[in-house]
């Protein structure tokens, strides 16, 4: 039965956004209340979340598909929506998020490290947030829109300041067991560790923590044996340990041979592991042979470069200066690393003749590709005249029907907004921001008294600026 999994793909959705509510106030003896309907919640977000207490990506190869609440719709009487909860999804720490086509999205390292893997859909507006002077009872709501959705591939790479590496058997786990409170497998076959393990290890005043890395035999960086499942595991460490076994029964094996063999494993892998410091141990000196194949090979080793140390995780020898050497290096090496900098807020405005959006002639159409035009659309109900004439006046006043004079484009030509996969497509016509004349004065209530011309005039001024400032308020400046 599987119990350690670190490398998942999770479907991941977050929340759609309630819909607006269209209702008009009806009161006895006041047959002209006005509009009431409130707004739509907002889509629960899928949230990713660093948990020192979780260890594995067990839970979501069992589960691979999340999906947060959607955000209720609004009601009559002004009551806006309840918004989604939010998916907290808890993550190892060292957790990398990539997506499909293997782009890294976030490195989350941390105890409490966040991102945001889906985003919810806003929730529509309701008509008493679309009333104005001039559309003073609107007989429609905007749509919530649908939330993010995506795959998402989580990939756990342990975070350790010290990677025990080396063949099989080579007293690896043996070794953490000793250094440390861990208690890995062991046993006397190969691949007895199939998992990483971790430990911590305190020597004076500091403490690091080091991971047993399962065995890793030639051919391991394409994926023979368990090396490459577990390579990833030592990208993060401080310090590379080489374990070289002294007591071996093979007859083609030596520790300079099995060295050699492991390095040449890790410069295929890469992944930066170049310029770790490295430390050679030759364990299992308590063994006759062992120790006098260790007195062979170690002046060869340290003319190599290498700092050697001779231990046995059986008999306790040569535990205390491999631990305090260690921890040298690891203090050293945190040393070096430069101080976090504070966190800055980059602010890039957009140009000053930036519309928002784009037109292009493609394949004999003209598509509207852009932030507001997208969502604009997502949010109106198209079986509403109403609505679709809103939508008409804010494309308008974005200047899209005089970027569609300006790409060549006449009257009956086909015209689609949107993605592809989710567009709306139309034929398009030059007077399309007039189309307040054939529907009416949208969402105006013709039983309210009309006022003056001049007095008119001026409240279609007001109006107007109510309407820029509502789009300035709600989405920012275009």
């Amino acid at each position: 039965m599987t119990t350690f999994v670190d490398r998942v793909e999770l479907h991941v959705a977050a929340g759609n956004g309630g819909h607006g509510c269209a209702s008009v106030h009806r009161e006895k003896f006041k047959p002209l209340g006005g509009p009431d309907g409130g707004n739509g919640g907002r889509g629960g977000d899928v949230i990713l979340v660093v948990d020192v207490g979780v260890t594995t990506l067990l839970d979501y190869h069992h589960s691979p598909h999340r999906k947060a609440t959607n955000g209720k719709p609004g009601e009559g009487g002004h009551r806006s929506g309840a918004d989604g909860r939010d998916l907290i999804l808890p993550v190892p720490d060292g957790t990398v998020v990539q997506d499909r086509r293997g782009n890294v999205l976030a490195d989350l390292v941390g105890h409490g490290t966040s991102f945001v893997a889906a985003q919810g859909g806003r929730g529509g507006l309701g008509n008493a947030a679309l009333a104005s002077a001039r559309r003073k009872a609107p007989g429609f709501a905007l749509l919530g829109e649908p939330g993010q959705s995506d795959d998402i591939v989580l990939e756990l790479k342990t975070v350790a300041d010290v990677a025990l590496v080396g063949y099989p058997s080579a007293g690896k786990s043996s070794l953490i067991s000793v250094l440390s409170a861990a208690k890995p497998k062991i046993a006397d076959y190969p691949f007895t560790t199939l998992v990483p393990n971790l430990g911590v290890v305190t020597a004076g005043s500091t403490v690091y923590t080091i991971a047993d890395v399962p065995g890793l035999i030639p051919g391991a960086s394409q994926g023979k044996g368990l090396g490459l499942e577990f390579l990833r595991h030592v990208e993060r460490c401080q310090v590379l340990v080489h374990v070289l076994d002294t007591a071996t029964l093979e007859s083609d094996r030596d520790p300079a041979t099995d060295l050699e063999v492991i390095e040449a494993e890790l410069r295929e892998y890469g992944a930066g592991l170049a310029d770790r410091p490295r430390v050679v141990v030759l364990n299992k000196v308590d063994v006759p042979d062992g120790q006098d194949l260790a007195d062979l090979v170690r002046p060869d080793l340290e003319a190599r470069g290498y700092r050697v140390f001779e231990v046995s995780a059986v008999a306790h020898q040569g535990l205390k200066e491999l631990s305090y050497a260690l921890a040298g290096i690891v203090a050293e090496a945190r040393a070096a690393q430069p101080e976090p900098e504070a966190t800055r807020i980059v602010i890039r405005p957009k140009a000053v003749d930036d519309a928002g959006f784009t037109v292009t002639h493609e394949d004999g159409l003209y598509r509207v590709r852009g932030e507001k035009p997208e969502r604009w659309v997502r949010q109106t109900d198209f079986a509403n005249d109403e609505a679709v004439g809103y939508l008409a006046d804010r494309l308008n006043r974005l200047g899209v029907e005089e970027q569609l004079v300006k790409a060549g484009a006449r009257a009956g030509d086909e015209v689609v907004i949107g993605a592809e996969d989710d567009a709306v497509v139309f034929d398009w016509e030059p007077t399309m921001a007039a189309g307040a004349e054939m529907l009416g004065r949208r969402g105006e209530d013709h039983r309210f008294e009309a006022p003056r011309p001049s007095a008119q005039r001026r409240k279609d001024r007001q109006a107007e600026r109510d309407d820029a400032q509502r789009e300035f308020d709600e989405f920012g400046p275009f």
